[in-house]
């Protein structure tokens, strides 16, 4: 359980992209979807993080938001900045999954579950991709459905499309 650690939070504001950020000391926790609501960042911070204290700070979150400037220019394709991410074991083995899609692929949620060694996990993945708290870094966005269909993204399918267009060059 965490302690009452200060969390970090501003925006990352380079049209067409908005999105709220937190980080504590030990890295990026939290990236709202695109043009999402500051209260996105504060509902995260509710439930996962109780204890602290929201720190408006952009100063703080300054290097984070400089590498997802950089991967929303197209200049990135790999982030080099610790995260904080809190989540079950399962949870946690998923999102280093999503990690090892490669910059400009894309992959079945079946396909991340065999890579986890759950091949019959497909549904629990889809799940734990879902509580992903680190959109973009953690790219889940490069997550599709089987038949190759865009499926459900918490920035809605319009920003994940952006995402994997932005991708592709």
């Amino acid at each position: 359980m965490y302690t009452t650690d200060k969390v970090y939070i501003g925006k990352l504001d380079r049209p067409p992209w908005s999105l709220f950020i937190a980080v504590t000391e030990q890295g990026l926790a939290f990236v709202g979807s695109d043009n999402g609501p500051k209260s996105e960042v504060e509902s995260w911070a509710a439930r996962k993080r109780p204890e602290s204290t929201l720190v408006d700070d952009q100063d703080r979150i300054a290097p984070y938001v400089s590498q997802l400037e950089e991967y929303l220019d197209g200049e990135r394709k790999a982030f080099e900045m610790p995260l904080d991410l809190s989540g079950t074991p399962f949870q946690q083995q998923v999102w280093t999954a999503l990690t090892e899609i490669p910059y400009g692929r894309t992959a079945a949620y079946s396909e991340v579950a065999g890579k986890i060694g759950r091949p019959r996990a497909v549904r629990a993945v889809g799940a734990a991709i879902g509580a992903n708290p680190v959109m973009v870094a953690v790219p889940c966005h490069r997550v599709i459905g089987k038949n190759g269909k865009m499926t459900g993204y918490r920035g809605g399918l319009a920003m994940k499309q952006k995402l994997l267009e932005l991708e592709q060059g």
